[in-house]
């Protein structure tokens, strides 16, 4: 190895002003790729940022067999989920969201005044996203997000 090879190889830094929007969107967000193959020769990871107006919902979709983590950087997200998007369940700053392979879902922003910020990567380097005709259900039932930080809420 030459003496420069890590300088071209090594780690690279992504500034926050030079993110790609030319990759897969969904109507309703807007998504710029950080990390992918293009830029910076990622093989096995896809990382960007996605951002959803105040009162806004996606259109359904799935990322075929690409796992998702979302982490909510500002505003509150709601997931919805299922065949006909009939589960739902809410993040807020500092929280992490884990989408699986092939599960039709759609985010919405929870807030009527304040955009939801979100870091988004994927288990593969290029952005998968297939785009659904689902009609939302009427009233979607609720699930709680239950781990160590997050207990089950009861209501009195």
């Amino acid at each position: 190895m030459d003496e420069d090879y890590w300088r071209e190889h090594g780690v690279q830094v992504i500034k926050a002003g030079t993110l790609d929007a030319n990759t897969a969107q969904t109507p309703g967000m807007h998504r710029e790729a950080a990390i992918n193959a293009a830029r910076v020769g990622a093989q096995k990871i896809w990382a960007g940022t996605v951002k959803i107006d105040a009162n806004a919902k996606t259109g359904a979709h799935h990322h075929g067999a690409l796992e998702s983590v979302i982490y909510v950087i500002r505003g509150q997200a709601r997931m919805r989920w299922g065949e006909k998007l009939e589960y739902v369940a809410e993040a807020g700053p500092g929280d992490f969201i884990f989408v699986p392979p092939y599960v039709p879902h759609q985010e919405i922003n929870a807030s009527t005044d304040e955009p939801l910020e979100c870091v988004l990567v994927r288990s593969d380097n290029e952005a998968v996203v297939v785009n659904l005709d689902i009609e939302p259900v009427e009233k979607p039932e609720e699930v709680a997000w239950i781990d160590p930080i997050h207990r089950k809420h009861t209501h009195d």
